[in-house]
């Protein structure tokens, strides 16, 4: 699979990565063996690059990813993680000693001396402008506690700020046919300044994989049934934050849109690497199947100016309105 220079550091990653918050909660039950063999057909199937964070599953898929990668020594795998969840959001938390703290525990459960990539995850919007909490950052680097630092943002303007910043080597944002706003200014300014960009919830957590109808029912400890109007977390982590009865109507509309070869999901996936300036997508898998499928669209052709002109088109229509103010 093709890779890509992950932003300001040396450090490469295949187009298409794996995303690996279903393997520690919030989406169902998980099989820690199952869990395994996802981790193996992903990276059988070329994927050298996990997202990950510190509070997916208290631990339980930074944990999972270690015994993974234990097991096959063989592999050169970039694994990012993320930290800052597990406690208040509030900016007095984003200090060196916690930090540090965090540092050491996720270097506990990944079981390694460095950490190839840290994101601070979705802070307290006024951390984006605090020079001490990107003091205490190149700090964890001086250290050798980390190679390099990002974010995960949740809307363009903290993604905007973050990039301005000299030493952020990434920056992660919800990318996909139904939240195009990063397009506009995001893209085009982590390419000018040479900052990775990696696109989460991919497929608008599986909206866009055209298998949901308004009668699907999701298990009481899936996200996608408690935090649809953003009781726990933020709105825009579940179904992009698009209304879920809009979203399974414009998804069917989609799905009409998949050239033959492609399955929606592979659509999806595909439109987002094509976009300039991405360096990975980190699509979640359930099974090793789901997780082939996800590194295929990597390897289909590009989608014609018709095709990306339709999924426009789509997204003005049907769900810009619902999103561009808000994130």
């Amino acid at each position: 699979m093709d890779e890509r220079t992950f932003g300001r550091s040396d450090q490469h990653a295949s187009v298409v990565g794996l995303g690996t918050w279903q393997l520690g909660a919030d989406w169902g039950d998980v099989d820690d063996k199952e869990a395994l063999a996802v981790l193996e057909a992903a990276a059988e199937s070329g994927v050298t690059f996990f997202d990950t964070a510190d509070v997916y599953g208290d631990g339980r898929s930074e944990q999972t990813i270690a015994t993974f990668l234990a097991s096959r020594p063989d592999l050169h795998v970039l694994v990012a993680t993320k930290m800052g969840r597990r406690v208040d959001q509030i900016p007095q938390n984003y200090v060196l000693d916690n930090f540090r703290e965090w540092n050491d525990r996720s270097r506990r459960n990944l079981g390694v001396d460095r950490l190839d990539l840290v994101q601070l995850h979705c802070p307290p919007t006024a951390v984006y402008s605090s020079d001490e909490v990107f003091d205490a950052l190149d700090t964890l680097v001086e250290e050798e506690r980390v190679a390099a630092y990002g974010l995960s943002v949740e809307t363009c303007e903290e993604a905007l700020t973050a990039i301005a910043r000299p030493n952020v080597a990434s920056v992660q944002i919800i990318l996909n046919p139904f939240r195009m706003k990063p397009l506009r200014e995001v893209l085009p300014a982590a390419r000018e300044a040479g900052v990775g960009i990696i696109a989460r919830v991919p497929l608008a957590s599986g909206l866009l994989t055209g298998k949901y109808t308004k009668d699907t029912v999701f298990a009481a400890n899936d996200h996608r049934n408690f935090n649809r109007h953003g009781e726990a977390f933020d709105q825009g982590e579940t179904f992009s934050g698009v209304d879920y009865a809009t979203g399974v109507e414009a998804a069917a509309e989609f799905a009409a849109l998949a050239p033959e070869g492609y399955t929606p999901a592979q659509l999806a996936l595909r439109w987002i690497v094509q976009q300039p300036g991405v360096t990975s997508v980190i699509p979640g898998a359930r099974s090793p199947e789901q997780a082939r499928a996800n590194t295929d669209a990597a390897r289909l052709p590009e989608l014609s100016d018709a095709t990306l002109a339709a999924i426009r088109d789509l997204y003005e229509r049907r769900v810009k309105d619902q999103v561009e103010g808000r994130w």
